[in-house]
């Protein structure tokens, strides 16, 4: 939390009262800022998703150097006291330290405690953030193409959801955006996970999208999920370096090109043929003048096995995010976002260390190859926010 000393304020009032003159009052901040349009013109927002029980934005920022642009926080929704509490403090956070929260809503319930009255109250909250010179993004559920979260592969129920919460939003925060976030779609639809869509269910005939009787990798991933042009203000995806081969988790460097490949639906590589997933950058970016976001990436590397060493993975990964094509040839990706974990995955059963921040050799070299065109957040201005 950041607080503001009164100790100087306290000694002059003293002196001044002394003197049986009245104290002055200082000039009040001016109004907060409510941000309108939060996709930059140009450049791209480097963001980070801060593991925020290890670590306090400010001490992230002074290790990184730079205050990034967009700071990532996950919280339940609907969302209980404690969590407001939590989301609050990530918000005074950011506050103190500048740029914008892309808050991630994660409704662990089931899609069907999506209510008007709750998205209603959200938004309210929201509101309340903005006008207080914190601009947020609201990516709500997440990776819902995929079938280990409970709101996962069910797509009229995640679009009539998504629809709620936008609709609350932009009624009631205007200084909020939201924003539509699947996981990549190789190796899709994600068999055997828990929520995976059962055969013959209305939702396996939804995403059935060819027709041929069965949900596979032929169908498409992405837009059964898909709540609309007036729901949706920005477009994201999952993308991460998970290794090269089925069953991941080995410590290799990636392919020349994969990430954009893989944005664009045109990766066919050591990890599969990929080359029916849909261009994801065209067909919701710019076919669709959304701004586009990579709101998690990062590149697997795993202390306890052997191969490729970490600074050497996760640079080339980056590398490829800094590509000096990307601002020319795609303007319409306007954010990324590392994530900067060091956590148990369990799809490779081992604590995977997802940091460039962490390690001095890998920061240091992280710092030496960052783009003027990746831009972080101004120094944050006193305000006086405005009134709801």
């Amino acid at each position: 939390m950041f607080r503001r000393s009164a100790g100087g304020a306290v000694i002059v009032s003293v002196g001044l009262a002394l003197t049986g003159c009245g104290a002055p009052q200082p000039a009040a901040a001016p109004e907060c800022v409510v941000e309108t349009n939060l996709a930059p013109e140009t450049g791209i927002l480097s963001g980070v998703n801060l593991d925020w029980e290890h670590e306090t934005l400010a001490e992230y920022t002074a290790n990184l150097g730079r205050r990034p642009a967009v700071v990532v926080s996950f919280s339940p929704f609907p969302m209980s006291d404690t969590d407001n509490r939590n989301v609050e403090a990530a918000v005074e956070q950011v506050r103190g330290n500048g740029g914008t929260l892309l808050l991630t809503l994660e409704p662990h319930e089931g899609l069907g405690e999506v209510t008007k009255e709750r998205a209603g109250e959200l938004a309210m909250r929201l509101d309340g953030y903005n006008k207080a010179g914190v601009p947020v993004i609201v990516r709500f559920a997440h990776e819902m193409n995929g079938s280990w979260y409970q709101w996962g592969q069910k797509p009229a129920d995640y679009v009539a959801a998504f629809k709620v919460v936008a609709d609350a939003v932009h009624q009631f925060a205007p200084g909020s955006d939201m924003m539509w976030a699947p996981n990549y779609g190789g190796g899709y639809p994600f068999s055997g996970g828990q929520y995976q869509a059962a055969a013959g269910t209305a939702d396996a005939v939804a995403l059935d999208t060819d027709g041929d009787g069965k949900v596979s990798a032929a169908d498409d991933p992405y837009q059964p999920y898909y709540p609309g042009d007036d729901a949706v203000d920005w477009v994201g995806m999952s993308l991460y370096h998970w290794g090269n081969t089925y069953p991941w988790g080995a410590n290799v460097l990636p392919e020349e090109g994969k990430f954009l490949q893989q944005l664009t639906g045109t990766y066919n590589g050591a990890g599969g043929n990929d080359l029916g997933v849909p261009d994801f950058y065209t067909e919701y970016g710019e076919a669709r003048s959304k701004p586009v976001a990579i709101p998690e990436t990062a590149a697997l590397s795993i202390r306890s096995r052997d191969g490729a060493d970490p600074l050497s993975i996760k640079q080339a990964w980056w590398r490829q995010l800094f590509d000096p094509a990307i601002p020319r040839d795609f303007p319409e990706l306007k954010m990324i976002n590392w994530f900067e974990w060091d956590k148990l995955e369990v799809e490779v059963k081992a604590d995977v260390d997802w940091t460039v921040a962490q390690d001095t050799s890998v920061r240091d070299a992280y710092i030496a190859d960052l783009p003027t065109w990746f831009v972080g957040a101004d120094e944050p201005k006193a305000c006086t926010p405005r009134a709801s």
